[in-house]
């Protein structure tokens, strides 16, 4: 009797069921990354979630490290530590390297997902653009990540003209996402598009206009649950064009706000203690 099917047969079971296994995995390391994602963000102490950040990203690595082709593990990593470092991170060299691990993550999750973007990344800007115009709607959360945890990168590194550069991919990638799915995340890609453009003056080449515009849509998506939508209209767009008004309104609006908000507590929290700074700093500014 040929014994070679029975063998072939066992072995095709046994990696059926280590697949299963591993699926299992999967899913549980997905679920306990979203679980602690959506714990850290309903947190409404700002000392605590400090404190704690640290601890979920050691954890998330390690799920990462056993499991490096997840990319929803690398997604959830890459968001965190953008947060973590544009949020708590006073140091600018540590806040410049937890930067670049979040964008690191985010690039790895895209060239899992988005091999053809991902090859485009580093090369000119049209290839680039071309490539972001053909990603569907199943993909928008990828390409969003990785807009956010570029736009983080970017920031960390303000004084770097070569990470300054790219600025239009960033833009490029939250203008697909809003023509995706114009409603996605109650309008936060519409703040960051607000951010962009607020960089610079008009006379530098940057579109204040078209930033207020983008603020006021995240703001009415978000049906003024973000605070963080409020701080940043301020500090990017009012001080640019110098509207004491508007600037005070905004920041005393975001301050009187309840921050409790699904998803949007800690920000909110953050998002109002940048507000009081601001106001106390807006004295002397204006």
């Amino acid at each position: 009797m040929n014994s070679r099917p029975f063998f072939r047969l066992a072995a095709a079971l046994a990696f059926a069921v280590l697949a299963g296994c591993a699926a299992v995995v999967n899913r549980a390391s997905q679920k306990l990354s979203d679980d602690l994602t959506a714990g850290i963000l309903n947190q409404d102490d700002i000392e605590l979630a400090k404190t704690g950040i640290p601890s979920w990203l050691l954890l998330v690595d390690g799920l990462v490290d056993g499991d490096p082709n997840n990319s929803g593990l690398l997604l959830a990593d890459a968001r965190l530590y953008g947060a973590y470092a544009g949020g708590f991170v006073a140091d600018p060299e540590r806040a410049q390297r937890l930067s670049q691990h979040g964008f690191d993550y985010a690039k790895r999750a895209t060239c899992i997902t988005l091999p053809a973007l991902c090859r485009t990344i580093d090369e000119p800007f049209e290839p680039f653009q071309a490539e972001v115009a053909k990603v569907g709607a199943k993909d928008v959360g990828t390409i969003y990540i990785l807009a956010t945890s570029w736009a983080g990168r970017i920031q960390s590194h303000s004084s770097d003209w070569s990470a300054i550069a790219d600025i239009p991919r960033v833009q490029a990638l939250l203008d697909r996402v809003v023509a995706l799915d114009p409603k996605y995340r109650d309008g936060e890609p519409y703040m960051y598009l607000g951010v962009m453009l607020t960089l610079r003056p008009a006379s530098l080449g940057g579109k204040p206009d078209e930033g207020k515009a983008d603020f006021e849509k995240a703001l009415a998506l978000s049906g003024g649950k973000n605070q963080m939508v409020r701080v940043l209209y301020a500090k990017q767009y009012a001080r640019l064009v110098f509207d004491q008004a508007l600037h005070d309104k905004l920041l005393n609006e975001a301050i009187a706000a309840d921050p409790h908000a699904p998803g949007l507590t800690l920000i909110n929290v953050i998002a109002q203690a940048q507000a009081k700074q601001l106001l106390e700093s807006g004295k002397d500014f204006f």
